[in-house]
């Protein structure tokens, strides 16, 4: 059997999400199941391409809804799920028993596990690491910013992998993360090279977020529009800034434009906004925590506009 597996790209939960998936579909369906990989980014653009819907199976986890009549699995726990109320009624009619979403969950790894174990008797006995971390780094539950930014840990060298290296990187570390342990992918030589690479460029980034970054109240502003490093760790900005509560910053990787939307975990103060519901207003999306807007290639004044608005908005009154 064919499985076309569409899952969140340059991203650690999405990469395991995937890994997970092909486990619990293997040990639950046919052993001997073919998994074609596909990357998914967030864009302005965001349809889905009907034609790659071509598998005997076909999967989203971890990224957006699809009304396609073609696909049969699907597993998101991001409160931005839908591309349109539209889509959100389609899933609401759909009684087919393979479509899941809750936005509760820290991560969709675990998400996955958990759906699995209940309802179709999956065994996740091997998986308890993955799954452990996976919630970890998407639900930004670390012990302070130290720890997410320095990058001691295994799943933590891989995070910094699979977001920032070449796409077709994350095709080569999925089969492996229900087969090894975390430690042992990331000690290996073509890993250990490339993590080395860019830790090096993780470095720079936090030099340049700390001349960059411009507090406005509680707020951090920073843009990158004008270096490559959009691939920046997210929690650099409380590791510099620990007193400040959100992070603005914009960023340009050629085939989009960004406006990256964040908390802080550790603040004193709890967030009162909920950054999916702002990102939703510029056509992007998220969780309450942590959101993105994606504008097209050769938006950034756009994208500058729409970061200064929400500055302005976040910062008010503090």
């Amino acid at each position: 059997m064919r499985v076309r597996l569409f899952y969140h790209d340059r991203c650690f939960d999405g990469a395991c999400s995937a890994a997970v998936f092909a486990e619990f579909f293997r040990q639950r369906y046919d052993p001997n199941a073919e998994f074609v990989l596909t990357g998914l980014f967030h864009r302005a653009d965001q349809l889905f391409d009907e034609e790659l819907f071509d598998g005997d199976e076909n999967v989203i986890v971890d990224f957006k809804y699809s009304p396609s009549e073609n696909l049969t699995w699907w597993f998101d726990h991001h409160q931005s799920a839908f591309l349109s109320p539209e889509d959100g009624q389609h899933y609401e009619r759909y009684t087919g028993g393979q479509k899941f979403y809750d936005a509760s969950y820290k991560s969709c790894t675990k998400f996955i596990a958990t759906i699995g174990e209940r309802k179709f008797s999956f065994d996740p006995t091997g998986l308890e690491e993955l799954i452990r971390w996976a919630d970890i780094i998407d639900g930004a539950q670390y012990t302070n910013a130290k720890e997410a930014v320095e990058m001691k840990a295994a799943a933590m060298k891989l995070t910094l992998v699979l977001e920032a290296a070449a796409p077709n990187r994350s095709k080569d570390i999925i089969p492996l993360l229900t087969k090894q342990p975390l430690d042992e992918i990331a000690a290996l030589p073509w890993v250990k090279e490339c993590f080395e690479g860019l830790f090096q460029r993780h470095l720079e980034s936090i030099e340049l977020i700390r001349e960059r970054g411009k507090q406005t109240g509680n707020t951090i502003f920073f843009d990158l529009s004008d270096t490559d490093h959009g691939g920046y760790n997210k929690f650099i900005p409380y590791y510099l800034f620990p007193e400040s509560i959100y992070t603005i910053a914009v960023s340009d990787a050629g085939f989009r434009t960004k406006v990256s939307v964040g908390s802080n975990p550790w603040a004193a103060e709890e967030p009162s906004h909920n950054l999916a519901t702002i990102c939703e207003r510029y056509g992007g999306g998220g969780h309450s925590r942590v959101g993105a807007i994606s504008y097209g290639p050769g938006e950034l004044p756009r994208a500058r506009e729409t970061a200064r608005e929400i500055v302005a908005e976040l910062s008010a009154g503090s």
